[in-house]
């Protein structure tokens, strides 16, 4: 979760969000590099270098297509609302 109500700092929402799609990712049996898409919702756009130091760390290819979006007020009062597509690459 993404959420002000935890706590923390903009890095600190981002690490909680992308670790909740990283369980969902590798919950369906992929990884974080088979991410071909994500949307980002920022509550506020003043955190996208917070929120992309982290994001990165996530991946060790090459990085999915990405969009970053002001979204206002988010539910929960979140900082960030993440959303992607993983794909299984073929060998």
């Amino acid at each position: 979760d993404g959420g002000a109500k935890l706590g923390g700092t903009a890095a600190d929402a981002a690490t909680r969000v992308m670790n909740n799609l990283k369980g969902e990712v590798e919950a369906g049996g992929l990884t974080m590099n088979d991410l071909v898409w994500v949307q980002i919702f920022a509550a506020d756009l003043g955190d996208y270098a917070a929120f992309n130091e982290v994001y990165r760390s996530y991946f060790t290819g090459p990085m999915p297509t990405r969009a970053f979006i002001g979204a206002g007020h988010l539910l929960g009062d979140a900082h960030f609302e993440v959303m992607g597509v993983a794909v299984r690459k073929t060998k």
